[in-house]
């Protein structure tokens, strides 16, 4: 395998998505067995990487994106290899369940819809956004139920469960804007219109803020009510996210001064800072629970 292709893999970028995975685990309160192992591996490095490099073949991105500073050229082997990831991965879930393997087949083919010229969902700002945050966020969460539960699709509406997907989906929401905000010139030349775009610089960070504080609301709510958690986990949710509040508040400040601080690294220090504090959490409650 070329260098250029495991680069554009992006396998380490996955922990941006982990802690929809480990909500789903905590929610459940499931075993660390051998279920959940596969079920981590076949997203964090099958799928999820397969999505990365589908759409790294097809935007061929000059400029930053996601994970990499510097992204190298892309080739052929990259496609090859990321339709290869996503088929290790559908028979990897087929071990598990086949519903989610159904729910794994699905998600391939939605994120090709979003990068592939003949679709591409991603030139289509409301589209796009809905695409992204609906599919990493609410059925990501909704495959692990099901990977790991056993549940039928019908149990599913549970609004047990129903509710914590949702949040996954608000929160992603919020945070997916964001992840394009430094890339408005490639996107626009490549004729995508962005909802970062859309927003503008100021309006994504302010349209983000919303989100941020809508979904927060929601989990605190969900902890309280739903939750073993009760008011103390939701204190300590809070407390964990402060230093992303601090660093969000902070950026915004420098880029109403200077657009130009919407930049790749201060986007990923926001992304691996939110990341690691709701990583942290999740997988805290369900290791203490």
């Amino acid at each position: 395998m070329k260098k250029s292709t495991l680069l554009h893999l992006r396998i380490p970028f996955s922990i941006f998505l982990l802690h929809v995975f480990l909500f789903a685990v905590a929610v459940l309160g499931a075993p660390a067995d051998w279920k959940l192992v596969l079920v981590f591996l076949t997203l964090h490095l099958l799928i999820y990487p397969a999505s990365n490099g589908y759409n790294s073949y097809f935007d061929k991105d000059e400029g930053s994106i996601g994970g990499l500073k510097r992204p190298p050229a892309v080739s052929k082997e990259l496609y090859w290899v990321a339709l290869l990831f996503d088929f290790a991965g559908t028979v990897l879930a087929m071990l598990v369940s086949w519903r989610f393997a159904i729910m794994i087949l699905i998600y391939g083919l939605i994120s090709k819809a979003y990068s592939h010229p003949a679709v591409r969902l991603k030139k289509y700002p409301i589209l796009g956004w809905v695409a992204a945050g609906v599919f990493q966020g609410y059925f990501t969460f909704m495959m692990v139920v099901v990977a790991l539960s056993g549940m039928s699709f019908a149990q599913l509406a549970d609004w047990n469960l129903q509710y914590p997907a949702l949040l996954s989906t608000a929160l992603l929401f919020g945070s997916y804007p964001m992840t394009q905000v430094y890339q408005h010139e490639e996107d626009s030349r490549r004729g995508d219109r962005t909802i970062s775009i859309l927003l503008g610089i100021e309006g994504t960070f302010l349209f983000t803020a919303l989100f941020f504080t809508l979904s927060v609301a929601g989990f605190l709510h969900y902890f309280i009510e739903y939750s073993t958690l009760d008011w103390q986990g939701a204190v300590v949710f809070q407390l964990f996210l402060i230093p992303v509040l601090v660093f969000f508040l902070r950026w915004f400040t420098q880029v109403r001064r200077d657009p130009t601080k919407a930049d790749f690294q201060r986007t990923m220090r926001l992304n691996w800072l939110s990341s690691t504090a709701l990583n942290l959490f999740f997988l805290g409650w369900w290791l203490l629970a």
